[in-house]
């Protein structure tokens, strides 16, 4: 107890001693800056006065000097060619220069209090900075951190293996498209000098008024026909098929060894998934939806009811597995507690950004009653504990273009392949346009009944022998 006791004092002591030298280097600084502003003021001295003729200027400088090399100091600090923090050092040098003659590196010091002092200037303490400065220990300890976290931020063996997995053969098979938009503005912003990129060109007809400008809806206008704006078209001039080389991966003998994914072809039911049994399918590893959602707007689809989503049998399509439930802005807390009712947690979230047809973040959507739509989220949940589900491969971001009314983006397809691959899932209000391999798409719009697995035939014919899914059951 007693050598805490002495430690403490021992601490207090210190600390009060280097508060004391402190406050002691204020005040002498204070007095030079007062001084200095004496020195400098431009009242002449009393000819009698006893400091006039006990306290000459330094080295010989007098007063004119003095406000010169101030003047010059200013004019310095002043300047936009000089780089900034910089020190009294460079400074003199400077002033040395611009006056033909070297200026004491003490007056110039002076000069540069006075100014801190009239806060003009931002000068740091220099015994604040000594203390700020970071111990050895604490260089180290940082060193070390970094050290740890470079280690733990490069990726496994494994994780090189999945991402070379999934990359596209041959490389990335995608053009960029040019930011200028059309080639006339793109060689006038690049002098005539050639481009690679992607451009687009204007679609002008007789009822095109080009001083109106674009089409707020570009490619989706329902009205293109009649619509006065400028609409646009991709210039297939400069469609190119990119050249890529394949390089020898270090970890292809591992990728070898994981084995191809193995896709089986597309399946589909036309069913009213409101009357429909889906506990013949079997269990997925994935489930999909992209419901209906009564969003009091007038839509070109049939929409169903809260109650009616909330009773759908989607629990008896998993066990360990994933869903992906697509919700609007208003079935945000809807498909929450949907994914409740099914058994699922919520785990993640997606956001789909929308994009016009020249890459430009849309601004003035057709969706919102307050402010417009520019995304969509994704609710992602999880149920019980899938297997071989392949974890931080992909962002939680997609930036994808829109298409027809209510078509989700193609690369979600991509991100649930690579996150399950080769394993069964589903869709639920799907359409024609969603039909993918290794999955099974349910909708009242799909075409028919089109199914392969002969298990999921006989099932399916045993309850439906005339393969009507649409009616409601007597």
């Amino acid at each position: 107890m007693s050598d805490t006791w002495k430690d403490m004092q021992a601490f207090k002591s210190r600390q009060t001693s280097l508060r004391e030298r402190l406050q002691r280097r204020k005040k002498e600084r204070q007095e030079i800056v007062q001084g200095i502003s004496a020195e400098a003021s431009p009242r002449s001295p009393q000819p009698h006065s006893p400091r006039a003729q006990q306290d000459p200027e330094p080295d010989g400088s007098t007063a004119a000097d003095v406000e010169e090399v101030e003047r010059r100091l200013l004019r310095c600090l002043l300047d936009v060619a000089l780089d900034l923090p910089a020190d009294s050092r460079r400074l003199q040098g400077v002033v040395s220069r611009s006056l033909g003659r070297e200026v004491p590196h003490l007056d110039l010091e002076n000069l540069l209090h006075k100014l801190a002092a009239q806060e003009l200037i931002g000068a740091p303490d220099p015994i604040e900075s000594l203390l700020s400065l970071p111990s050895a220990r604490e260089k180290e300890t940082k060193q070390l951190g970094e050290e740890i976290l470079e280690l733990l931020s490069k990726p496994t063996a494994k994780e090189r293996s999945l991402v070379e997995r999934f990359k596209s053969q041959g490389g990335a098979q995608v053009q960029e498209f040019c930011p200028q938009g059309t080639k006339e503005e793109c060689s006038r912003a690049l002098s005539g000098a050639p481009c690679t990129k992607l451009h687009f060109n204007k679609i002008i007809q007789k009822h095109t008024d080009e001083s109106l400008g674009d089409c707020s809806f570009l490619n989706t206008c329902f009205h293109m026909d009649t619509c006065k704006y400028v609409h646009y078209q991709v210039d297939s001039s400069t469609q190119t098929t990119p050249v890529t080389t394949t390089r020898p991966s270090s970890t292809s003998a591992v990728v070898r060894g994981l084995g191809p994914t193995v896709l089986h072809p597309p399946q589909w039911i036309q069913c009213d998934l409101r009357y429909f049994d889906m506990s013949i399918l079997g269990k997925f590893s994935v489930v999909m939806a992209d419901p209906p959602w009564d969003i009091h707007m007038e839509l070109p689809y049939g929409t169903m009811s809260d109650d009616e989503m909330r009773q759908l049998n989607v629990p008896s399509l998993t066990d360990d597995g994933l869903i992906f439930l697509w919700v609007t802005g208003r079935a945000m807390e809807l498909g929450r507690e949907c994914l409740k009712l099914w058994g699922y947690e919520r785990c993640d979230e997606l956001i789909w950004v929308k994009t016009n047809q020249l890459q430009r973040i849309i601004r003035t959507g057709r969706t919102g009653h307050w402010l417009n739509h520019g995304k969509e989220h994704c609710l992602v949940g999880v149920k019980g504990n899938p297997k071989e589900v392949n974890r931080g491969l992909d962002c939680d971001v997609i930036v994808a273009e829109v298409r027809a009314t209510s078509h989700k983006p193609d690369e979600i397809y991509g991100i649930i392949e690579r996150l399950s691959p080769g394993t069964r899932k589903i869709e639920l209000f799907g359409r024609p346009h969603n039909v993918q391999p290794n999955w099974i798409t349910l909708g009242n719009q799909v075409d028919g009944v089109r199914l392969t697995d002969p298990t999921l035939i006989h099932e399916f014919r045993k309850l439906y022998p005339d393969g009507d899914c649409m009616r409601k059951p007597q």
